[in-house]
């Protein structure tokens, strides 16, 4: 059994200057983020407005990509992302494009996402959805 973080949970945690406790959800065993998680964290970095902001960021997303194991997007994950956009298009109720990833990519694996963005998680069908 495994848990995906969505991008919002590292974001959270980088905000509050504290590391995630996840002793609530240690029946799930592993941790692990998307590679579009690591494409947000990274744009997070290059969208800093200060200098000395863009170096806390960095470290943090730095060591975050390199603590946390990282799931790549590949054909099977990229096969069930366009079985949940269809079907989610076909009811009018597309979730963002990231989220959409990382969503197909906790589904390929059998895993939950830990969200704060439950509304739109909550949209695709078998996903097991953890808030924040």
């Amino acid at each position: 059994m495994g848990l995906i973080l969505d991008t919002c949970v590292l974001i959270h945690s980088e905000k509050q200057a504290k590391p995630l406790d996840f002793n609530q959800w240690k029946s799930y065993e592993e941790v692990y983020i998307s590679v579009v998680t690591v494409s947000e964290l990274l744009m997070c970095v290059q969208r800093a407005n200060t200098g000395a902001r863009q170096l806390k960021r960095s470290a943090f997303v730095e060591t975050a990509i390199n603590e946390i194991p990282i799931i790549d997007f590949t054909a099977e994950v990229a096969r069930i992302h366009a079985e949940i956009y269809s079907h989610l298009a076909e009811q009018g109720q597309l979730i963002g494009a990231h989220d959409l990833i990382i969503a197909a990519t906790a589904l390929a694996h059998g895993y939950a996402v830990l969200t704060s963005n439950h509304t739109e998680f909550g949209r695709v069908p078998g996903l097991k959805v953890l808030n924040m």
